[in-house]
């Protein structure tokens, strides 16, 4: 035999002799389990007895008939995890049970919930059945329930290197229960084992004892909480980028009927970010009139070195001249929704469409305020 397979060799039964290590409980020395009680202390009649404190001491009733040395399960208590946005859970609850808050308003929170399960189903490549239904609109005091449950989850663990064989073999189906508050904005969620089959060397079984059988219902509920997480910044990365592309600014008229630009946006709210659109494009404030919504600046190109270029830091220049200008702002409508902007040179003249079409590009990201913080 040569080396390489001799080492090949000794490696896959290291593997193998992990993989069936037993990490449930501890290992060592259990002597102490088949310790016997300790005789009391005998003070003799004509000596005073120790003072005896209360306070430390430990009585032997306890529950003889539960796990001890080899038979104690040491793994740490499962727990759910409210990851998700406006989850909670149930403190000092043993049951696989959280509760989602409304996050999205034009989102109905049943349907969201129920839809990131089906995706985790889906994705985990388990079908799954519609068991009960309960919708009491009728009765205002009443939410609505609804119960799934899954087809079986099949786990398998294979051994050996050359020849593999299937050392544990698992399956399991749980029930999904969803109760929405009659407000509809809290839903809960409890997932149940209802269904179990093991396969060992040691043979088959359908029980499983309470901790397993809470660990498996935990580690599921956290699946299904890590899809509603998953869900949720996938919806919250799609309003982003639908406000990222969504055209706030256009080439319009103001209310003298002189080209301007029209930026959707209160007067207020663009008038106080203005100043941070004038420092990033080479602008310099030299007054303003804030009865009249006007900014007065000058204008100088900003410098770019060769640096900037090449790391990416250059910025979209406004094609104008070195000059002073006047940056007028008004209302267009009643709603105060939209305003106009409308630029002009020292002298007071408007600045000609062709050059409002030419800048628009960096204008209409710059009054956006696209990426500037």
């Amino acid at each position: 035999m040569s080396r390489q397979l001799f080492y090949f060799s000794v490696l896959s039964l290291a593997l193998s002799a992990c993989s069936s290590s037993d990490n449930k409980s501890a290992q060592g020395n259990f002597d102490y389990a088949t310790k016997q009680k300790s005789k009391a202390f005998i003070v003799p009649e004509n000596l005073d007895k120790p003072a005896k404190q209360n306070e430390f001491y430990i009585n032997d009733k306890i529950n003889y008939k539960g796990p001890v040395g080899k038979k104690m399960d040491i793994r740490a208590p499962s727990l759910v995890l409210p990851l998700a946005a406006s989850s909670r859970v149930i403190s000092e609850s043993d049951e696989a049970i959280i509760w989602f808050d409304k996050v999205f308003e034009d989102k109905d929170l049943l349907t969201f919930i129920k839809n990131s399960l089906i995706s985790q189903l889906m994705s985990d490549d388990v079908s799954y059945d519609i068991v009960s239904v309960d919708n009491t609109n009728d009765d205002k005091t009443k939410g609505k329930t609804e119960v799934l449950e899954s087809q079986w989850y099949h786990n398998e663990v294979e051994t050996g290197w050359l020849f593999t064989n299937i050392e544990l073999s698992k399956s399991m189906r749980f029930r999904y229960e969803f109760y929405l508050k009659p407000h509809g904005r809290s839903v809960s969620l409890k997932v149940s084992l209802i269904d179990y089959m093991k396969t060992d060397n040691d043979g088959g079984t359908k029980t499983i004892d309470s901790i397993d059988k809470q660990r498996a219902e935990m580690a599921m509920l956290n699946e299904v909480v890590a899809q509603v997480d998953y869900s949720y910044r996938l919806l919250q990365r799609e309003n982003r980028l639908m406000r990222a592309n969504q055209k706030l600014v256009s080439i319009g008229e103001n209310k003298e009927s002189e080209h301007a630009y029209v930026v959707e946006m209160a007067l207020d709210n663009l008038w106080d970010n203005m100043p941070i659109f004038f420092e990033k494009y080479g602008f310099t404030i030299t007054d303003l009139n804030e009865t009249n919504k006007i900014y007065y600046v000058d204008f100088t190109q900003p410098e770019s070195s060769i640096w900037d270029s090449i790391w990416g830091d250059e910025l979209p220049v406004v094609d104008v001249s070195n000059d002073k200008y006047q940056f007028v702002l008004a209302p267009l409508d009643d709603k105060n929704q939209k305003t106009s902007v409308s630029i002009y040179s020292a002298d007071g003249e408007l600045l000609p469409l062709e050059t409002l079409e030419r800048i628009f590009p960096v204008m209409e990201a710059g009054l956006s305020f696209r990426n500037l913080y």
